[in-house]
Formats: structure tokens, C-alpha cells, sequence
């Protein structure tokens, strides 16, 4: 069974990701201004046509939101309590924060529970998703600079966030009951499954870029509590907010999630510890097909 699932739902994953990592090793093309594209362009319409085209109660949206804030807090916590028992340094201490809050729950997660658990999985994957990356551009600012940058800039880098707009749109078309015309809906659908393989790519042409040599007391630490400690914290809060059927399963595999990627970015914006996050991405990234397919294993019987 582990081997079906690492076969089916992880392995096609990585191929993708591997195809990413070759052609940035031959071709050496511009990663960011693919980002962009995915970013500001396919991840907006990845949200609309998957809330859209997946009706999810509102009661649920709420215990998800609510589910995702949760952990992302709590891995939060776990990493500063580590941090302080192993008297690291504060900017450290922020790094390894950063590091254990923020999943990849965009490209890789996204990808999985569409794999894994159906077409349903995947809009709920989206709403963790949003709700993460919310907080990574209010929190996760507030962390990696400190607390410098102030209430209001952090507040104003929400509304740079292009799948919130595309969350407000389709939560009003669902309240006003209004069906959105063909003529817009199949063209933001085809940019949508676009989504999902075009961010796998990218991830792929990030790993190739990354460092070779490992901080083995840093990463090891950083994925104890990432990859190991938030799996089991996330099953109880799963139950604490009464989760069940596809979206407890995606809400624990979404809060099981290696590292984002896109904390890198934070990480040598504001020069916190960059190389050694970075690091703690690539090295989650890689191990995670150990821990998640027990997971799925497990939320599958």
C-alpha cells in the first residue's frame, strides 16, 4: 500500500518537479518572471475556478480557515520553544519560525490531495492555501523583519496578494447566488489547470538552484518539527475543530507540507539566516515523500 501511494500520488509529483530542475540546469531561464506569471496570472484563477466549481459549505470554509490558522500558529510556537530550550540566536529563532509555518501548500500540496483524494480535495487544499499565504505576507513579515516594518505596511501586503481578490470573487458570486458566464468561466478554468504543473516546474528550477552543503544540526531540526511533530499537533486540531471526511484529510496533509518555497523570498528580503532557510526548504522538500505516504496511508484506511 505504501508503495502504491508513494507510486500514484507522489511519485508522478516529482517527475514534474524533476522535468523543472533538468530544463533550468540546461536552458538556465528566468525563474522569476515565470513566478510572476504564476502568481499574479494562473494562481488567481487556480482559486476562482476551484471554489467555483466545488461548492464548499460555509460552515466547512470556516472550520478549515479556522484549522489552518491553528496550525500555522502552533508551528509557530513549537519552533520558538525550540529556539529558547536550544538558546539560539533571535534571528535563528525567527528563521526556524518562519520555516515551520508556512507550507507548501500551493504547487506541491494543491497537487497532492488532487491526487490522493479527488477533485474535492483540491478545493479545499486551495482554502488552506489562502489562508496561509495571508498570513505569510502579514505574519511572516512581521517575523522575518521582527516587527520593523510596521502595522500598516504589513497590513497594505495582504492586498498584493492576488488569490484574495479572486477568494472575495467567488465568495460573492456564491452569496448572490449568481453563476458566473461561460465565456469567462472556461478561459479562467483553462488558466487554472494550468496552474498546478506550471508551480511544479517552478519548484523543480528551485531546487536545482539550491545550495549543495547541509547545515545537518539546522535541517534536521527544522523538519523534526515540520515534517515529524506537526503531522500528530495537526490530528488533534483537526478534531478540536471537528473535522471530518475529505476535509480532515486534506487539512492534515496540507498542515504536513514541507517548507514553502516562497519563505526563501522573505528570508533574503530581509536578510534572516537566508542560506540556512533556504536549506530547511530544499531538505523538507526531499524527505517529504517518507513522512507523507505513511500519512496517506493512514487517512486513507
Amino acid at each position: 500500500m505504501l508503495f502504491q501511494i508513494l507510486r500514484d500520488h507522489i511519485l508522478p509529483i516529482f517527475l514534474v518537479v524533476g522535468i523543472g530542475a533538468v530544463f533550468w540546469r540546461i536552458f538556465r531561464p528566468d525563474t522569476r518572471s515565470l513566478s510572476r506569471i504564476a502568481f499574479y496570472i494562473l494562481s488567481p484563477c487556480l482559486v476562482f475556478s476551484s471554489l467555483t466549481g466545488n461548492q464548499i459549505p460555509a460552515s466547512e470554509f470556516w472550520q478549515l480557515a479556522g484549522f489552518a490558522i491553528t496550525t500555522i500558529l502552533a508551528g509557530g510556537a513549537l519552533a520558538w520553544i525550540a529556539g529558547r530550550i536550544l538558546r539560539l540566536p533571535r534571528s535563528m529563532i525567527a528563521a526556524l519560525m518562519l520555516t515551520c509555518m508556512f507550507v507548501n501548500g500551493g504547487n506541491y500540496g494543491i497537487s497532492l490531495n488532487l491526487f490522493a483524494f479527488g477533485e474535492h480535495a483540491m478545493a479545499r487544499a486551495v482554502v488552506y492555501w489562502i489562508v496561509s499565504t495571508v498570513g505569510l505576507y502579514s505574519l511572516g513579515i512581521f517575523i522575518a523583519s521582527s516587527g520593523s516594518v510596521g502595522t500598516t505596511r504589513a497590513l497594505k501586503s495582504i492586498f498584493k496578494v492576488p488569490p484574495i481578490y479572486a477568494l472575495a470573487l467567488a465568495g460573492i458570486l456564491d452569496w448572490q447566488g449568481w453563476v458566473t458566464p461561460a465565456w469567462v468561466q472556461q478561459p479562467v478554468d483553462l488558466l487554472g489547470r494550468a496552474a498546478i504543473p506550471v508551480l511544479l516546474l517552478i519548484l523543480g528550477m528551485q531546487i536545482a538552484q539550491s545550495p549543495r552543503s547541509l547545515n545537518w544540526r539546522w535541517v534536521g531540526l527544522a523538519s523534526l518539527i515540520r515534517m515529524v511533530l506537526m503531522p500528530l499537533v495537526a490530528l488533534g486540531i483537526a478534531n478540536i475543530f471537528h473535522l471530518t471526511g475529505t476535509a480532515k484529510q486534506v487539512g492534515i496533509i496540507e498542515a504536513s507540507m514541507p517548507t514553502a518555497v516562497i519563505v526563501t523570498v522573505l528570508a533574503l528580503e530581509y536578510k534572516l539566516e537566508p542560506r540556512l532557510v533556504t536549506e530547511a526548504v530544499i531538505f523538507s522538500t526531499l524527505v517529504s515523500p517518507l513522512t507523507l505516504t505513511p500519512i496517506i496511508a493512514f487517512l486513507q484506511i
